[in-house]
């Protein structure tokens, strides 16, 4: 009887270690280059370096709709799949209202937020804007008048400015917010002077600004940032506080022991050597967030982007 129960045991053992040995399932749902993808990719090249997990993965990309169409194939494919998992950000907790996504996030495993991108306001270096008050008392005088470049309509830098209209008692919906394509188009429209203000993350920025292209008024983290001579928004009177966060969620149904297996892996490389050297080399800010502390962050998160967007128009 004894050495039936061991014999069970260990074949139960021996039949989850082979699962475990399974190569990872990673849906990045954006195009390859991107942040979406270096944020799957990523993770895994620093656990393979460090030992923490060796069995490699298999990588899709699947772009578009502001990652929902990546998030409601992962969804659709990965019921109770233990080894899957997906990147994912705050563009997606925008894109799943703004598309009306069937699949949402509530639908997914939350596992880490691993990084984030401050956002940074700039203007041209000779603007009569010098100042986050500057700004808002162009703003209050003509709100429309107030030209602003950023990405797409309802994402982050569009947030940003939403917020900030807000706190200082305007109609966020009446802001001059013009989308671009990228935030290198955002920097040639501020120095140019074909718009008043760009909106984009810091590691966009800040080597334009380091070369003279243009000036960084504000940061939109909740304190200053090394090496930028600006304030906060909050510190200068308007408590916004805004980041171009990514993460990773895992399959939906995923099971307990399948959680707990990967925010392991998850906080071992993050205590490790080669993802300290990934986030150097990326310019990628440390913002670390594990299990349910990240679960309540991200409702968070939904209820503060519906809030927003509904206030710009956006979703009803």
């Amino acid at each position: 009887m004894i050495r039936t129960i061991f014999a069970a045991a260990a074949a139960v053992s021996l039949s989850g270690l082979a699962a475990l040995a399974e190569p990872a399932v990673v849906m990045a749902p954006g195009g390859a280059g991107g942040g979406y993808d270096a944020t799957a990719r990523m993770p895994f090249e620093a656990m393979a370096a460090d030992g923490i997990f060796t069995d490699g993965a298999t990588f899709t990309n699947k772009g578009g709709a502001g990652g929902t169409i990546g998030l409601a194939e992962f969804a659709g494919a990965n019921q109770g799949n233990d080894n899957a998992v997906m990147s994912m950000g705050v563009i997606m907790v925008g894109g799943i209202l703004l598309n009306n996504s069937p699949v949402t996030l509530d639908d997914v495993t939350p596992l880490v937020r691993l990084t984030n991108d401050t956002g940074v306001i700039a203007v041209a270096t000779d603007s009569p804007i010098q100042s986050v008050e500057d700004l808002v008392a162009a703003m209050k005088a003509d709100l429309g008048a107030v030209s602003i470049a950023g990405g797409s309509a309802g994402g982050v830098d569009h947030i940003v400015m939403a917020l900030l209209a807000k706190e200082a008692g305007l109609d966020p919906a009446k802001i001059n917010y013009i989308p671009q394509e990228s935030g290198a188009e955002s920097v040639v429209a501020v120095g140019g002077g074909a718009v008043m203000v760009a909106v984009s993350g810091i590691s966009e920025f800040k080597p334009m600004a380091d070369a003279g292209r243009i000036k960084i008024i504000a940061v939109t983290s909740e304190g200053r940032v090394e090496g930028i001579d600006a304030p906060s928004l909050t510190e200068a009177g308007f408590p916004v506080v805004v980041g171009n966060w990514r993460g990773i969620v895992g399959a939906p149904g995923m099971s307990d022991a399948g959680k707990a297996m990967w925010l392991d892996r998850f906080t071992r490389m993050h205590e490790g050597q080669a993802w300290k050297d990934i986030l150097a080399k990326q310019g990628w800010e440390d913002a670390f967030l594990a299990g349910d502390e990240f679960a309540a962050f991200l409702d968070a998160e939904k209820e503060r982007t519906a809030a927003v967007l509904k206030d710009l128009g956006l979703i009803q």
